[in-house]
């Protein structure tokens, strides 16, 4: 960041107060579960992505983040005409909620065609399978006035090297890519990298390798990338981290907050809650490199708790939001002089016990 960029972030921390936060929130229909995991069913009701919309705004959130099928269920077995319909009818339901799709991303993982993989697969008519459905999503996000399409490449990698030829599957990823801009000239690419799960080893699996791909994409300045707080917790990095160097690029599109408590299963869990310190660290970086400014949502993808009760279980965002916006209260109200004297002394003792005191409210 140059000085002057610099001096703007600084002048813009200080003249916002904690009641004027210009963060946008958005979180996914998926995050209002049933508590379902791979070892048993739902352990509540089901509630229906339709009644879903009208909980956004009161709970503080205006982003509409979605999968294709999100917007337009049984979508491989609909005419174009069809799916037209139902993009409309989602349509007005955001409209009259005052809601904002975030984005739309192809759901490529649970189709028989991407078991082994959607845009790497080894057979050519699974990989033609993506291409067509990529186009759908496509198709759906501009007929909703989104311009942006996540990719994450759920099965994009192996549980056995010797599969795939992984020079190969690179470049059919970044050939995708650089078909997804021919296909659309306005649409924006934001990739979502994860080291693993549910494929074993992923291609693509940090921040680093996705802004690699949009380098070398046609049109860069079209493709970012997505940060997930847990996702980058199971590569073994620090999240925020990961988001300095994407926002260095200028290269964040989004980010997915949420929490992770070790390299297990992605846990979806609260913002905050297993690592309070690394959740105000992605704080930080987002405050002081001014995200949010040009109108990027804070996304949540945060899960319930399996065995929380009740209809609809909604809290957890909520919550989520909450500790957000305190960490914003905690950022702002740092001492940036005192901080700069610890950094110049190299007094790094000094500033841990600071930082602690300061989160706990002693300072």
């Amino acid at each position: 960041m140059n000085e002057v960029a610099c001096d703007q972030v600084i002048d813009y921390q200080c003249s916002m107060s904690s009641t004027s936060a210009p963060y946008r929130f958005s979180f996914g229909p998926w995050n209002i579960s049933e508590g379902e995991d791979p070892f048993g069913g739902p352990t509540r009701s089901k509630f229906l992505d339709e009644q879903k919309y009208a909980l956004y705004r009161p709970l503080g959130f205006e982003g509409v983040q979605f999968h294709d099928d999100d917007v337009v269920p049984d979508l491989d077995s609909l005419s174009p005409d069809q799916v037209s319909r139902k993009v409309a009818e989602v349509k007005e339901m955001l409209t009259n909620q005052g809601l904002t799709p975030e984005f739309v991303a192809p759901r490529l993982w649970f189709a028989s065609q991407t078991h082994d993989g959607a845009y790497t697969s080894n057979l050519a008519a699974d990989r033609c399978y993506a291409w067509d459905r990529t186009k759908k999503c496509i198709d759906i996000a501009r007929g909703l006035d989104c311009k942006a399409i996540v990719l994450w490449f759920a099965r994009e990698g192996t549980y056995i090297r010797e599969a795939k030829d992984a020079r190969l599957a690179y470049r059919r990823l970044l050939g995708t890519i650089n078909d997804i801009l021919a296909y659309d000239q306005e649409i924006e690419i934001w990739i979502e990298p994860k080291p693993n799960e549910p494929t074993d080893q992923a291609y693509v699996p940090t921040i680093g390798h996705a802004i690699a791909l949009a380098y070398a994409s046609s049109s860069p300045g079209r493709v970012k990338g997505l940060i997930e707080s847990a996702h980058a917790i199971l590569a073994g990095l620090d999240p925020s981290d990961e988001m300095a160097f994407a926002l260095e690029h200028d290269k964040l599109g989004s980010v997915h907050l949420n929490d992770q408590n070790g390299l297990k299963y992605d846990q979806d869990k609260n913002f905050g809650s297993a690592n309070l310190r690394s959740a105000f660290n992605q704080v930080r970086v987002l405050e002081e490199s001014g995200y949010g400014q040009r109108g990027e949502f804070i996304g949540l993808d945060v899960k319930a708790i399996r065995t929380q009760s009740g209809y609809p279980v909604t809290d957890h965002l909520k919550n989520s939001r909450e500790i957000f916006l305190h960490l914003v209260d905690k950022v702002r109200s740092m001492d940036q002089t005192l901080v700069e004297q610890f950094r110049n002394a190299r007094d790094y003792e000094a500033m841990e016990l600071y930082i602690i005191k300061h989160l706990m409210g002693l300072r």
